[in-house]
């Protein structure tokens, strides 16, 4: 169980850091927008700090991700940027490949928070 745990999470991790990587080099090709997406990204993009900072903590909580040791900080890292990608795909978006690859993704990452419930304790108290 401990090898696929490792699979899964550096699966996990490096498909992140690919995404965040692909907000500062755009090497990855645009899929095409409804005009709905068009507005929302062009928000985005009047926000000048706001895709380096998404970029920034989808390379940093990817490569936590994927050691065992840092893991348990990496899956809080990602949560807000998951939860903020499966809101988009199951409101906006709602393709069938992104649902389900969103759902898998975020199920992996509450898989990896709930396996590291110990962790968090001391800052519950």
């Amino acid at each position: 169980m401990k090898i696929i745990k490792f699979i899964i999470s550096l699966l996990f991790g490096l498909m992140f850091i690919n995404a965040g990587l692909d907000k500062f080099l755009h090497y990855m090709p645009m899929p095409k927008l409804t005009p709905e997406q068009m507005k929302i990204f062009d928000a985005f993009n009047q926000l000048h700090w706001l895709m380096p900072l998404v970029g920034a903590v989808e390379v940093i909580g990817g490569l936590l991700f994927i050691f065992p040791k840092t893991r348990a900080l990496g899956a809080i890292v990602i949560l807000p940027v998951m939860v903020g990608i499966v809101l988009h795909v199951f409101t906006i978006d709602k393709s069938q490949m992104g649902m389900s690859i969103a759902g898998v993704l975020f199920l992996i990452n509450i898989w990896m928070i709930i396996d590291n419930k110990d962790k968090y304790k001391a800052l519950l108290k």
